[in-house]
């Protein structure tokens, strides 16, 4: 990996690590639970300790603590989650709020870069100019070296869309 992506690299693991320094204990907790709970072996788990308690509450003893239509366990089930839906919430909003600065930061990059291609365009054609390699004005070129005006392309794609929609 050349020194440059790997400085690249480098310089977002510690945005990253930055970012996640600032979060509170109750936000890792949360996204801690988030991720448990999305994978197959919760849904596992839980398929087995409902239909074992259906099992034990159904044919299991003679007096059992929740029988048909199984109250506690819905009661349980319920609070779980209303619970789950909190700490999936948190940890979403933790996450688009983490997409929306890497967003605005790739946005701000995308420009910067355009900045210095349209100098750079400027800059080739005046020394095209100077060494008398320029025989014909390229139209392309003066539309590119313009500067770009994300408020005019953000128009633009509001238009298409619009236009898309009818």
């Amino acid at each position: 990996m050349a020194d440059v992506t790997r400085e690249n690299v480098k310089a977002m693991r510690e945005l990253d690590e930055l970012e996640n320094a600032k979060r509170g204990w109750s936000d890792r907790i949360a996204d801690l639970l988030a991720r448990a709970c999305g994978h197959i072996s919760f849904a596992i788990v839980h398929a087995i300790a409902f239909g074992a308690w259906m099992v034990w509450n159904t044919w299991g003893t003679d007096n059992p603590p929740d029988p048909y239509p199984f109250t506690l366990l819905t009661l349980w089930a319920s609070a779980e989650g209303i619970f789950l839906m909190s700490f999936i919430l948190i940890s979403q909003n933790y996450q688009g709020r983490i997409a929306d600065r890497r967003n605005q930061l790739d946005l701000q990059i995308n420009l910067l870069a355009e900045q210095e291609n349209s100098k750079m365009l400027l800059l080739l054609e005046e020394i095209a100019r100077k060494v008398g390699a320029l025989h014909d004005e390229d139209r392309e070129v003066d539309v590119l070296v313009q500067a770009t005006e994300p408020e005019k392309l953000a128009e633009q794609i509001d238009e298409a869309y619009r236009e898309q929609g009818k």
